[in-house]
């Protein structure tokens, strides 16, 4: 699933705010205008569409585990989905929620919504809270435009807590923190715990883009799973009202290429396959084909319904079941469906991307991570790369990626708390290191993914231990290149210039005559010289010299001097020569000691040039 529809021709798709990511399309509005048969209109055409305009927004339930996300996701709603409230018999036997779960919740449209009758349909998204299942959480965070972080009061924020933030952070707009399980504090001291409870998060978020956001206290299921249902929840008209106050009209788009993220795929008897899930942009009508890229398989639609109402249509946003005949329900459980030819399948991508702060340890090139592209993960490796140090401060245009240009190949992910590469210490007069505007990665995929062009990327560390205190989101981005070719390294990434600066040092072992000295030590003894020469190097002493050939068989090497060697340089390096050949193998003279003393300076030479990563040649370049 792609954070943001793809570009279509002659129209871009829509850049929301948000750390240099797209926000995910997985939302809806019924706008005014819209074809018959829309939440069940039936028939009745246009008008009945615009008296019943229902306003679609999808609102995630995240939070650490045990928080009580299902419990607060069936006090809320009113009518569940397929796949509400943990129905699959291994959530129910383990007592967690081991995938994403739809319900929904009705309530008369806010005012800020626009004038006139209508509804505001909350689709809730309950999001499984066990650390294993971050691949689930990554999915369901891209369908949502509110989300509800839900904190058991009790404990405060926790490691999966912090996760769902940081998820949050890149691919949501607006968030309302519920402090969940009320009912477990003393009623006498109940107030002021839930006071203190609020100002600690209000801390927590103060440097993040939710800072601010409204906290409401709720017991979701009072006395916990075992109580008899006559027990009503507190709290949950308050969190109602808020979650009105918040709705927003989502940016929609019907035109373009539909793109479906599904999350279920079930049989019904005599009816065909479902599958259920979030447009994420475009549209759908009866008797359309959809394709299943994955298992390159297409299908046409047989009936579609939303919130088990029978529709004609569906747009970007929208929660729908599809459904098709002759298709094996098990070869899909979850994955894209797209009109037919819309999406590609790639084996690497060029992304662009930025750290997650709370990642601890740097980002090192040839590091696998998981890859989370849309609805896929899978293992993949990286290599970072940013602009050539002059272009450092350049303003990139975002979501685009210029072959054009050339780019320096980074050891690691540049942030401040990394390394500082050698070449920024040389460009940094003020002692701070300086940093790209934006940095880049190439990711190699171990097996092939099917996403759309810019989409959301995730990069994790999953197998750290989920015991251990720290957050395994690594960095995230926007997919701006896939690579379709399976022999892309021959075929496409020539094309990238990514180089790397090389530095050589050697010494001057004596002089020839005026315009050439030998030199030793900046080749092994095997090295091709030939393919050096013509390179120009510099001596210590200031003079610009070139490359001349081999000397002898054990990697030395001539250097001719244009301009000549300077008397200085000339006299330095044959008193130099002059004391290494006095004195015999005996006792060590005086002078032998002052030459050992010379030496320790001697006149070095250096190479500097740069080599594109990808180049076949393997040429050294130098400016």
């Amino acid at each position: 699933s792609g954070s943001q529809p793809q570009l279509r021709s002659g129209r871009a798709a829509r850049a929301l705010p948000g750390p240099a990511l797209a926000l995910p399309a997985g939302t809806a509005a019924a706008g005014p205008a819209l074809p018959q048969g829309r939440c069940g209109d039936g028939p009745g055409g246009l008008s009945a569409a615009m008296a019943a305009r229902v306003l679609n927004v999808n609102v995630g339930v995240l939070g650490h585990i045990d928080s009580g996300k299902t419990a607060l996701a069936r006090a809320l709603s009113t009518t569940g989905s397929t796949a509400a409230f943990d129905r699959a018999p291994q959530s129910r036997a383990r007592g967690i929620t081991l995938d994403l779960g739809f319900s929904c919740l009705r309530t008369a449209l806010p005012p800020q919504l626009g004038p006139g009758p209508g509804e505001l349909q909350l689709t809730l998204v309950d999001c499984p809270g066990h650390a294993s299942l971050i691949r689930t959480i990554i999915g369901g965070a891209q369908i949502i435009d509110l989300m509800m972080l839900v904190i058991d009061v009790t404990k405060g924020m926790q490691t999966q807590s912090a996760e769902c933030l940081v998820i949050g952070q890149i691919a949501c707009q607006k968030m309302v923190v519920v402090l969940n399980k009320i009912d477990l504090l003393p009623e006498g001291k109940r107030q002021s715990a839930i006071e203190k409870m609020t100002k600690k998060m209000q801390k927590t978020l103060e440097n993040t883009k939710f800072s601010g956001c409204p906290i409401v206290a709720v017991a979701a299921k009072p006395g916990g799973p075992e109580a008899p249902e006559s027990e009503n929840p507190l709290g949950i008209s308050e969190l109602i009202e808020v979650l009105m106050s918040q709705a927003y009209l989502p940016s929609r788009d019907p035109s373009g290429h539909f793109l479906m993220a599904v999350d279920h795929c079930f049989s019904i008897k005599g009816q065909g396959t479902v599958m259920t899930g979030t447009i994420l942009s475009g549209s759908v009508s009866l008797g359309d084909n959809v394709e299943i890229p994955a298992l390159k398989v297409t299908k046409k639609v047989k009936s579609m319904q939303m919130f088990h109402t029978p529709v004609t249509y569906a747009m970007q946003g929208d929660r729908v079941g599809v459904c098709v005949t002759q298709f094996d329900p098990k070869l899909l459980e979850r994955g894209l469906i797209c009109t037919p030819d819309s999406l590609h399948t790639i084996h690497a991508a060029i992304i662009s991307l930025k750290k997650i702060q709370y990642f601890r340890g740097a980002l090192q090139t040839k590091a696998k991570f998981h890859i989370t592209v849309g609805h896929e993960t899978v293992m993949g490796r990286v290599m970072f790369f940013s602009p050539a140090p002059a272009n450092f401060n350049e303003e990139i245009q975002e979501n685009v990626f210029d072959f054009e240009k050339d780019y320096l190949y980074q050891e690691e992910y540049l942030s401040k708390d990394s390394v500082s590469s050698e070449e920024n210490k040389e460009n940094d007069q003020a002692g701070e290191v300086q940093l790209p505007k934006q940095q880049w990665a190439l990711l190699e995929f171990e097996k092939p993914v099917t996403c759309p062009k810019l989409c959301l990327v995730i990069g994790s560390k999953l197998d750290t231990d989920i015991h251990a205190n720290t957050c395994r989101l690594a960095f995230h981005g926007v997919l701006l290149q896939g690579m379709e070719d399976k022999n892309y390294t021959e075929t496409f990434l020539p094309k990238l210039k990514v180089y790397k600066q090389k530095h050589k040092e050697g010494q001057v072992e004596r002089v020839m005559d005026d315009y050439s000295v030998i030199g030793r030590s900046l080749f092994k003894k095997e090295t091709n010289i030939q393919i050096f020469v013509g390179l120009k190097v510099k001596l210590s002493t200031g003079e610009d010299g070139v490359i001349d050939g081999g000397f002898g068989q054990s990697g030395k090497f001539k250097i001719r001097i244009p301009d000549g060697l300077k008397p200085d340089t000339k006299m330095l390096l044959t008193s130099a020569s002059k004391k290494k050949s006095k004195g015999g193998k005996g006792d060590m003279t005086k002078e032998d000691e002052s030459s050992k003393n010379d030496s320790a300076q001697p006149v070095t030479i250096s190479l500097i040039f740069k080599r594109y990563v990808f180049d076949t040649q393997k040429k050294m370049i130098q400016s």
